[in-house]
């Protein structure tokens, strides 16, 4: 069986005195290759992201700092602690073009976020100061804190899962606020976070708010990165198919 190729959305580190690297974190590799795929990292060019999308058979958005609010038209919290431009520009890209031409796309954390921003959504930018509530939402690491959510039924994410009640992992100082267009909840927290968006047009357009990378040992985990490299398997076969349906171009007809 032919193992699906997943792109991860790359991060960009500075550190005083050296030079600049393009990175992903292990936990979301080692996710996908569990589940059956070849991941690659792909670093922050947002003017080639179409050309990109075109090599893969699936897209993971995942977390990391803030989304800039000025993107959506905010003035910035003086918590907010934007993410490089650079990335930035290249997560909305990569969740635009993925979107429109039907890629599986899994988001985690900040990737659901910018899922939502991507489609003219608006974010919280900080929980603890514009939201009454006892859940911790922000903890470092991500499991230090855990809290229930409530999938919605009749979601993909609900069939993914097989649970209408999740523990899962928080680590996460923003959420949706405004859900953008043609996206559904799929997910709440108890105070109303929005945990979890898709989009049901979209073959796989999922996002989650939590963690499943760090929760590998665990049964809803495995489900959804198991559904997601299935969606990719499933949209290789369909270029693969497509692409063998074509006539060779300039070939000669015979009597």
């Amino acid at each position: 069986m032919t193992k699906p190729i997943i792109g991860i959305g790359s991060d960009v580190l500075h550190k005083k005195g050296e030079r600049e690297r393009a990175f992903a974190y292990t936990t979301y590799i080692e996710s996908l290759q569990r589940a059956g795929a070849v991941p690659v990292v792909i670093p922050p060019q947002p003017e080639n992201a179409e050309a990109i999308v075109d090599g893969l058979d699936g897209v993971l958005l995942a977390g990391g700092d803030d989304c800039d609010p000025s993107v959506y038209g905010e003035e910035r919290h003086p918590s907010v602690e934007p993410m490089d431009p650079r990335r930035q520009n290249n997560e909305l890209a990569l969740a635009r073009v993925a979107r429109e031409r039907g890629v599986p796309t899994l988001g985690i954390c900040l990737g659901v976020q910018m899922m939502n921003v991507a489609a003219g959504g608006t974010l919280i930018q900080d929980i603890d100061s514009e939201l009454r509530t006892d859940i911790e939402h922000a903890s470092e690491p991500a499991d230090r804190h855990r809290h229930d959510v409530l999938v919605e039924e009749g979601t993909r994410l609900a069939q993914i899962i097989g649970e209408q009640e999740l523990n899962v992992n928080s680590s996460h100082h923003q959420a949706i606020r405004h859900v953008g267009e043609g996206l559904r909840v799929t997910a709440l927290a108890p105070d109303g976070i929005i945990e979890g968006l898709e989009d049901p047009s979209h073959p796989f357009y999922v996002g989650v708010q939590w963690h499943p990378e760090d929760m590998a040992a665990e049964s809803s985990a495995t489900s959804l990165f198991g559904a997601f490299v299935d969606a990719a398997r499933k949209y290789a076969e369909k270029k693969r198919n497509a692409s063998t349906d074509l006539s060779p171009v300039g070939a000669a007809e015979t009597e």
